[in-house]
C-alpha cells in the first residue's frame, strides 16, 4: 500500500534521542514500526540519520517531530536544519495533553515518542525555521545575568549571616565582600552585552512592550528570548501553557479533587521574569489593582491575585508584540462600553 506520510517523533532528553518511525498509508490508516536509542552526540546524530535512512521511502515525505525542552533540543534542531531535513518543534505539555486522550496506561520515554510520531502523522505541522539569531544571544545573556543574581543573593546572605556572628572573622568578609563586588561587575558587563545584541527591530517591540506598567526592558527582553519573539506561540492559552501560568485541576470522574493550582510546568525563566512586574503593576494600576483585589476578597490568597496579574501582563505583552502597538490604559473598558453598546435597528 502507498505510503503518504513517514514521521520520525523524538522524545529528546539530555543524554539520549528516544525515537519511534511511524507511517500513514494511502487508506489513512497509520502504524508505528520501528523504536532505537541513541546517543544525544553528533556521532549519535549521525547514526541515527543512518539508521533512519534504512527504514524509511527516499521519495516519501519525511518529517522530524520533537518537542521544544530547554536547550537538549536545540543542538539536534540546528543539526537536522544543517543537513535539510524537515522539522516541527512542539510546545511543552502539548504531548502530555495528546497522551492524556491516549489509552497509555505507563509513559516511557518510548511511548512518548510513540505518541510524538503518531501525533505528527495525525496534524499537518509548521515546519520549524532557525530562530532569529538576536533573540537567542539575548537568551544566552539573560540566563547567565540571572545566575549571577542568583549567586550574589547568596554571597549577601552569607556576608549578612558573618557580619551578624558575635565575633566575625575579617578575612571571611573581605573576601565575600569581594565576591559581591565581583558579581556586580560581570552583571554590569552582561548588561552591556545584551544592550549591544539589540537589533533595532527588537528595539522598537520592547519599546512598545515597556508602554505596559510595571514592565520594564529587562523584563520584556526576557520574554522575547524565551519565547524566541512568540516564534512557537499562536494564541493566548498556548503562552499560558508555555510558561507554566495556565490553571490545573485534579479530577476523578466528574468530581474535581483538591484546589486549583497552577502548573508551573513551563518555562521557569519566565514566571521568575514576571513576579515583579505584576507587583509593580499592583501598586501602580488600577487595572490590575482591581484583578487583584477582586481574587483575594474571594479566595483570601494573596499569591492567587498575583498569578492572575503575571497571566494578564504576559498575555498583554504578546498581544502588543503581534499587533505591533503600544499599551492603552482604558483598553478594556472602551471594549466593554463597544460591546454594551445598542445599535438602533
Amino acid at each position: 500500500m502507498e505510503v503518504l506520510k513517514q514521521v520520525l517523533g523524538i522524545d529528546v532528553a539530555q543524554k539520549e534521542l528516544v525515537v519511534s518511525l511511524g507511517r500513514k498509508f494511502g487508506d489513512l490508516s497509520q502504524e508505528i514500526y520501528a523504536y532505537k536509542v541513541f546517543k544525544n552526540t553528533e556521532r549519535g546524530m549521525d547514526d541515527l540519520l543512518k539508521w533512519t535512512k534504512k527504514l524509511t521511502i527516499v521519495d516519501k515525505p519525511l518529517l522530524f517531530v520533537m518537542e521544544a525542552t530547554g536547550v537538549y533540543h536545540e543542538k539536534f534542531a540546528y543539526f537536522l536544519d544543517g543537513k535539510g531535513y524537515k522539522l516541527s518543534i512542539l510546545l511543552p505539555n502539548k504531548i502530555s495533553n495528546y497522551i492524556r486522550t491516549l489509552d497509555i496506561k505507563t509513559v516511557t520515554d518510548k511511548t512518548c515518542s510513540e505518541a510524538i510520531s503518531q501525533f505528527g502523522l495525525e496534524r499537518k505541522l509548521t515546519e520549524w525555521e532557525k530562530p532569529n539569531k538576536v533573540y537567542k544571544n539575548l537568551k544566552q545573556l539573560t540566563r547567565e545575568r540571572d545566575q549571577i543574581v542568583d549567586e550574589r543573593v547568596v554571597a549577601k546572605n552569607q556576608l549578612h549571616a558573618e557580619e551578624s556572628e558575635a565575633c566575625p572573622n575579617e578575612n571571611t568578609v573581605k573576601r565575600i565582600k569581594a565576591r559581591i563586588k565581583f558579581f556586580n561587575k560581570q552583571e554590569a558587563e552582561i548588561k552591556r552585552d545584551i544592550e549591544q545584541a539589540k537589533d533595532e527591530e527588537v528595539k522598537s517591540k520592547l519599546k512598545k512592550i515597556t508602554t505596559i506598567p510595571g514592565v520594564g526592558d529587562l523584563t520584556a527582553t526576557i520574554i522575547l528570548a524565551e519565547t524566541n519573539g512568540f516564534e512557537l506561540i499562536k494564541n493566548k492559552k498556548q503562552l499560558t501553557s508555555y510558561a507554566g501560568l495556565d490553571i490545573k485541576e485534579k479530577q476523578s470522574g466528574t468530581s474535581i479533587k483538591g484546589k486549583p493550582r497552577i502548573s508551573k510546568k513551563g518555562n521557569r525563566s519566565i514566571r521568575k521574569a514576571m513576579h515583579l512586574p505584576a507587583l509593580a503593576a499592583i501598586k501602580h494600576d488600577e487595572n490590575y489593582k482591581a484583578i487583584y483585589n477582586r481574587l483575594v476578597s474571594k479566595n483570601g490568597v494573596k499569591m492567587k491575585g498575583v498569578v492572575a496579574v503575571q497571566r494578564k501582563l504576559l498575555e498583554l505583552i504578546y498581544v502588543i508584540y503581534r499587533n505591533d502597538t503600544t499599551y492603552e490604559k482604558d483598553y478594556e473598558k472602551k471594549k466593554r462600553e463597544q460591546q454594551t453598546m445598542v445599535t438602533p435597528s
